[in-house]
């Protein structure tokens, strides 16, 4: 047997840069290239590999650990989980700092590969800087509470480890039904120590993502339950996307005249304008889907995993026999609900269920005008907040309309937190597929920037915009600074409305009078922060860290800055002064939070007991 001597960070490099991924004959290279952020904790060991063993890998700096996993993440959301980036940082906090944005990976179902350092596995020198020390199990690092967060996790303790371990790794990487974040924690000492690696480790390795066909019998269920029902609503969910089905999806619904809501991940699966796309569902939903939802006898979900946004907290679909079908490959997502399981790739599902439906010449009993009547009164509504105007200012859907009629149609919208995710899903006018890309599995605030970045690595001949409010402006934007070094521009719309006013609306929809969600000084009277809104800077912010930027108040300053800003070479970043207040309200639906049984308020008690009501039209599983 033919071996390498290599250490264990550049036998991981070089196994790396030969793994492959096959989609209906399509060959891709998996892992694109490594982010990171060096520390004493992985500099001489994956950081030297990376320096002179890197083979085709690519290096990128990573300015914030959280804010490049977001990267990553967003970048393999763009390349429909068919190419990544790993994350290299150092032990303790550098690692640690991954956490939120590997949760935020698992939630959505996106494949990242984290390489965080950890302490020597000789225990030679201890504590090292910056190990934990539990003094109960001492075989506890700051990397073990990425097994809550991670798909797969592992420590490799010995160099020949890494060869089962990387194994296991790309098995769930690439695997569509189960991936998520996947750590491999690296002891800084085994990174630099080496091994007779065999040769035939460093192959060239292609993992086929065959589609997955649905079982005929699960088919057969499935159409003996939407035989009987006469009012049926399929729910586009991101496997739609993730199965590139856009077109099969249509040809379903057009087959049955089926009407078609979208989930946040799956918005944009269907054109806005297509006869049969209702529009939004659950919480952020539109009126039209919402009606629909609420009178639906039959419920089509695919590729979707039914998040209580979607379902209005399970109080959206009000018909007392109403029943589900789960086109899923993931068998977990497949069950909810109390659904008729279908294990399958969306495209190959749809298309199963839509043969056999065709068989029994099945059609739905929507009339002629039904589905028309609802589009053509939501889009008057979309229609009346696009245009809307405010005495004090720009109101939020007045923005959001003047860009998606601004930018060009093929241009990617990115966000995740706050009131816009509600604006966005609801009004947005997605005009083809991949061209929506929010993060609301975990509605990361912070993920918005960085999430851009990755979706502009990934989509190189298109126009990328972060769409963020200033609060999760705040929290993380440091691969800006990535994207000016990296040369890969996207534009930042900056909604400045003075704090997180999302959570105030929803704070004051129960009851509250408004407290600790506006940024706002501290008044030396009432001890409160009540006092003026804080005057903050974002776009001398942005030129500061060398980004082109522009302040707009005005519809029309608006639209002339999104057209300037198509002109920039590099990041800009528009900040645009709107109302607080001013995004959409709820249409029809409901979300179920925690309100107080007890307070000495009685708004609060009153918001408790509507509370208790609306928990009562909610389906029990």
């Amino acid at each position: 047997m033919t071996t390498i001597r290599l250490t264990m960070a550049q036998a991981l490099l070089r196994y790396l840069d030969q793994q492959y991924i096959s989609v209906d004959g399509v060959e891709t290279k998996f892992v694109k290239g490594v982010i990171g952020i060096f520390g004493h904790g992985n500099v001489t060991g994956i950081g030297e590999a990376l320096e002179r063993s890197s083979g085709s890998l690519t290096y990128m700096q990573g300015k914030n650990e959280q804010g490049m996993v977001h990267t990553a993440a967003a970048y393999a959301k763009q390349k429909n989980r068919r190419q990544i980036y790993a994350c290299t940082t150092s032990i303790g906090p550098g690692a640690l700092n991954m956490i939120t944005a590997a949760a935020t990976a698992t939630v959505n179902r996106i494949p990242v590969l984290l390489l965080p350092g950890d302490n020597f596995a000789t225990r030679e020198p201890d504590p090292v800087l910056q190990q934990l020390e539990v003094s109960s199990d001492y075989t506890v690092s700051a990397t073990d509470p990425f097994k809550a967060v991670s798909k797969y996790w592992d420590r490799i303790v010995r160099p020949e480890q890494l060869m089962i371990a990387v194994t296991q790794a790309m098995r769930i990487l690439t695997d569509p039904a189960e991936t998520g974040a996947v750590t491999l924690a690296l002891p800084q000492d085994v990174q630099a120590e080496a091994y007779d690696y065999p040769e035939s480790f460093f192959a060239r390795k292609v993992h086929y993502l065959d589609r997955r066909p649905p079982v005929h019998a699960a088919i057969e269920r499935a159409v003996e339950q939407l035989a009987r029902g006469r009012r049926p609503l399929l729910i586009a969910g991101g496997g739609v996307l993730y199965s590139e089905a856009s077109t099969q999806l249509a040809a379903f619904a057009e087959a049955f005249g089926i009407p078609v809501a979208e989930t946040q991940a799956g918005k944009s699966a269907l054109p806005w304008d297509h006869p049969l796309n209702v529009g939004a569902i659950g919480v952020t939903g539109s009126l039209a889907a919402n009606r629909l939802a609420r009178e639906a006898d039959v419920v089509i979900g695919v590729g979707t995993r039914f998040s209580d946004f979607t379902t209005a907290s399970r109080s959206a679909f009000q018909h007392p026999e109403v029943a589900f079908i789960n086109i899923n490959l993931n068998g977990m997502d497949a069950a909810k609900l109390g659904g008729e399981a279908i294990l399958a790739d969306a495209r190959e599902g749809l298309h199963a269920l839509q043969t056999a439906l065709q068989e029994r010449k099945y059609q739905s009993g929507y009339s002629s005008s039904e589905i028309a009547d609802l589009r053509v009164e939501w889009n008057r509504e979309v229609d009346r907040l696009y245009e809307l105007q405010h005495e004090a200012g720009l109101a939020q859907t007045t923005a959001v309309g003047v860009i998606n009629r601004t930018i060009d149609p093929s241009s990617v919208i990115v966000c995740a937190a706050g009131s816009l995710p509600g604006d966005l899903h609801r009004l947005w006018r997605a005009a083809a597929p991949k061209t929506y890309h929010m993060e609301y599995g975990f509605s990361c605030m912070g993920y918005e920037v960085s999430g851009a970045f990755g979706a502009a690595l990934a989509e190189p001949n298109r126009e990328v915009y972060a769409m963020v409010g200033d609060g999760s402006y705040l929290m993380l934007h440091s691969e800006l600074v990535t994207s000016l070094q990296e040369q890969k521009k996207f534009t930042i719309l900056l909604f400045n409305n003075n704090g997180f006013q999302c959570i105030h609306n929803l704070q004051r929809e129960h009851g509250s009078d408004g407290f600790g969600n506006e940024f706002r000084y501290r008044e030396s009277e009432t001890g409160q922060l009540s006092g003026d809104y804080m005057p903050m800077d974002f776009a001398a912010h942005a030129r500061s860290l060398g980004a082109k930027a522009y302040q707009v108040e005005t519809a029309e300053q608006l639209e002339q800055a999104l057209r300037d800003a198509r002109n920039e070479t590099i990041t800009t970043l528009i900040e645009i002064l709107v109302v607080p207040g001013t995004n959409a309200g709820g249409y029809e639906s409901w979300w179920n939070v925690g309100v107080p049984e007890v307070s000495t308020e009685e708004k609060v008690i009153s918001a408790h007991h509507a509370m208790q009501a609306s928990r009562a039209k909610a389906r029990p599983i």
